[in-house]
């Protein structure tokens, strides 16, 4: 029997395969009846360890993870017609072990993970979707109006409990990043111990939802709204929010502005921006919003008053709090 998993959510596809190593038995003969494969495996190698004979169980697991993905098809183009046209990338291996999968000994359990989904017309893939001895499952991260749901469920499953207003907080600033999101609500889980996780144990403990916070008072600045900025300025004061971190974050957030006006003004889209500053969805989509506030000469203007106010605290040339308060009112003037 042979299995494909593929698609992006790495936590599920993790969890299933983990799943198939626990049903292997005593863990002692479990390893020792596991082999785990890169994409680099010679159909040799892939071979020799499916047809070995487990010792002292039924069953061996193989775990090949990103060879299919090389077989995808590839496009070509056509030097007659200029069209683009799909090949098969490796027509010999694809043929080689979809005739090795016919013979594959009923001891092994093949699994084959893909970090990525793959293309509909893979070889190995249209080749298993006939196959009664091949399962194959996509594990997509669910969509963001089903994320909360999966929350739910989520804490559900660890015997715990979770608010409508952590659920929210925790979809609106982690997105569909399910490995991220299982993160944040083991850490949560602990901290509440037996009692419900709460919007404010959120905000309290994940950092994504308290750089958030930094949005809204960069936000403020972009609109020129000075009481607002101020306000939103003193609140992380008062929650005991080191001048010096506030300044970082403000710096930090006003860098990622400034390079995603850069890539705005030279025609790239906000999913360059993303995969080239390795920004999660919900960070970029706010900070690409955010650029719209100001031109490239004013965020360069910014860059110096922002200089001008770290140099100030770090020589005590101003109390720290009175710099972040002219900062805020130069910014929004």
């Amino acid at each position: 029997m042979y299995y494909i998993f593929h698609g992006e959510d790495e936590l599920s596809r993790t969890e299933q395969v983990e799943k198939f190593h626990a049903q292997m038995g005593d863990p002692q003969f479990a390893d020792l009846n596991t082999t785990r494969f890169d994409h680099k495996v010679s159909l040799g190698e892939l071979q020799h360890a499916c047809n070995a004979m487990p010792f002292l169980a039924d069953k061996r697991l193989v775990i090949v993870t990103g060879l299919l993905a090389r077989l995808d098809p590839r496009r070509a183009k056509d030097d007659d017609s200029g069209e683009a046209s799909e090949e098969d990338a490796n027509p010999v291996a694809s043929k080689e072990l979809k005739e090795y999968l016919a013979r594959l000994p009923d001891h092994t359990r093949l699994v084959f993970v893909e970090t990525k989904s793959l293309a509909k017309n893979n070889p190995i893939l249209k080749h298993a979707e006939g196959d009664k001895n091949a399962i194959v499952k996509e594990f997509s991260a669910p969509d963001l109006k089903n994320v909360a749901a999966w929350i739910r469920n989520r804490v559900k499953s660890k015997n715990a409990e979770i608010e409508p207003e952590a659920v929210a907080e925790l979809s609106a600033h982690l997105g569909n990043d399910l490995r991220l999101l299982d993160n944040e609500i083991e850490k949560l889980i602990t901290f509440r111990a037996h009692a419900p996780i709460r919007g404010e144990d959120v905000r309290a403990l994940v950092a994504s939802v308290r750089e958030a916070d930094i949005f809204a008072l960069v936000d403020a600045m972009g609109k020129r709204d000075t009481r607002l900025a101020l306000t939103l300025l003193h609140e992380h004061i008062s929650q005991n929010a080191a001048p010096q971190y506030l300044l970082t974050m403000i710096v930090r957030q006003f860098r990622m502005i400034l390079q995603i006006k850069d890539l705005a003004a030279r025609k790239q889209t906000v999913d360059v921006a993303r995969e080239q500053l390795r920004l999660h969805p919900f960070v970029a989509q706010k900070t690409w919003a955010q650029a719209a506030n100001f031109s490239l000469p004013q965020l360069e203007a910014i860059y110096y008053k922002l200089l001008d106010a770290d140099l100030a605290m770090k020589t005590s040339r101003s109390e720290p709090v009175v710099a972040l308060d002219l900062l805020v009112v130069e910014l929004t003037k």
